[in-house]
C-alpha cells in the first residue's frame, strides 16, 4: 500500500494555475464559484453550472470543513474532464460546516471524473488527509506566499 501513495504525482492533478492565493470570495458558495472557474479556465471541467451541483449535492451529504481553517469540498462530477484540485486561500475566513465548528479559509477543491472507475480520488484524498494531520503543514498552508510553495508542500513524500 505504502509503494502505491508514492505514486501518486500531485503534479499530475494540481499546478501554480489552479491554485489562487488571494480568493476574492466571501460566501462557500462564492469560493466553490471561484475554484470552480479556475478548474474550467484551465480545462479540467466543461461544465461550470453542472459540476457545482455536484459539488453542492456532495456537501449537503456531509461536512468538507476539517479543522484549523481547512475544507475539503469534492464533486464528482461527468462535468470533469481530468481529475484535478484547485486549491484556494480566501482574505477573510468563510462560514463552513467545519468538525471544530470554526470558518474556515483554505480550500482544496476535488474535481473527479464520474467514469473514473479506479481509486485515484481515494488515494488523493488520504494524500490530502495524510498532509492535513500535521500541524505544521497546516501552519505552513497558512502563511505560504507563493503558489511554487504550495506545491512544494502538497509534494512533500510523508
Amino acid at each position: 500500500m505504502e509503494a502505491k501513495m508514492e505514486e501518486l504525482d500531485f503534479s499530475k492533478v494540481v499546478t501554480e494555475e489552479l491554485i489562487q492565493l488571494d480568493m476574492l470570495a466571501a460566501t462557500k458558495m462564492e469560493v466553490i464559484e471561484e475554484l470552480t472557474h479556475l478548474l474550467f479556465e484551465n480545462g479540467c471541467i466543461k461544465d461550470e453550472a453542472a459540476f457545482i451541483k455536484d459539488v453542492m449535492y456532495r456537501e449537503n451529504e456531509g461536512v468538507t470543513g476539517l479543522e484549523k481553517g481547512i475544507a475539503i469540498p469534492h464533486g464528482k462530477s461527468d462535468a470533469v474532464l481530468k481529475t484535478s484540485i484547485a486549491i484556494g486561500r480566501t482574505k477573510k475566513p468563510v462560514e463552513w460546516e467545519s468538525m471544530d465548528g470554526n470558518p474556515i479559509n483554505i480550500i482544496i477543491l476535488f474535481a473527479v471524473k464520474n467514469a473514473d472507475k479506479t481509486t485515484t480520488h481515494i488515494k488523493l484524498l488520504q494524500k490530502v488527509a495524510i498532509l492535513l494531520a500535521d500541524e505544521e503543514t497546516i501552519e505552513q498552508f497558512q502563511t505560504l506566499q507563493t503558489k511554487e510553495d504550495f506545491l512544494k508542500l502538497l509534494s512533500k513524500n510523508n
